[in-house]
């Protein structure tokens, strides 16, 4: 097992807290009536010679939802997928190219809701060996790799904040060179990060 393998498997196995859009914006909430959407991504930690990476993925400019936004492979749970951990496996394949078989799952971090209206489990994944991304060309302008170390550094997170829908909104954010990285994919990450430095 790896030094990184180990640290994240303790990590995963310490109780986490809530993760929300809303943790650093307590007034900000959808409306009550309206339930949220499951949906999944792949947290994939690519074990390299170089040292770990993370995958991260640029969505294409063009898309009606969070155009041009770094996110994780994922998206909603569909009712052909028998878990959300197969939907993030799904759609880890259908965005980069990823093979299932190729993901060793460690386990998932806690739900996270987000201000869009989805309730998305993030599953930590380790991927061994040479893979080549091919990134979907309808949803993924982008794929590349952050060093694990960099977003696993709470100190390299600020909070951030720009109006939505008429309100200052206040986020994590934690960029590395070009690539500007927010929103619930930073929180999620950010929630890692302290759980790896517990």
């Amino acid at each position: 097992m790896t030094e990184t393998e180990d640290a994240l498997r303790q990590a995963l196995a310490r109780p986490a807290g809530p993760s929300s859009d809303f943790d650093l914006n307590p007034g900000i909430r959808p409306p009550a009536d309206k339930p949220l959407r499951p949906a999944a991504v792949l947290v994939p930690v690519w074990l390299r010679d170089d040292g770990p990476r993370l995958i991260l993925t640029k969505r294409s400019s063009h898309l009606k939802h969070h155009p041009g936004q770094i996110a994780f492979p994922g998206g909603k749970v569909d009712p052909t997928d028998v878990s959300p951990e197969a939907a993030a496996l799904r759609e880890a394949r259908e965005e980069i190219g990823l093979p299932p078989d190729r993901v060793e799952i460690l386990g998932h971090l806690p739900i996270h809701e987000t201000v869009t209206g989805f309730a998305v489990t993030p599953f930590v994944g380790l991927i061994r060996g040479p893979f080549t991304p091919v990134p979907e060309a309808g949803e993924v302008e982008e794929v590349f790799t952050v060093p694990l170390s960099h977003v696993l550094t709470p100190a390299r997170f600020a909070i951030e904040r720009r109006q939505w829908m008429g309100v200052w909104r206040r986020y994590y954010a934690v960029p590395y060179g070009p690539y500007y990285i927010w929103g619930a994919t930073a929180r999620i990450l950010r929630g890692l990060a302290d759980r790896v430095g517990q």
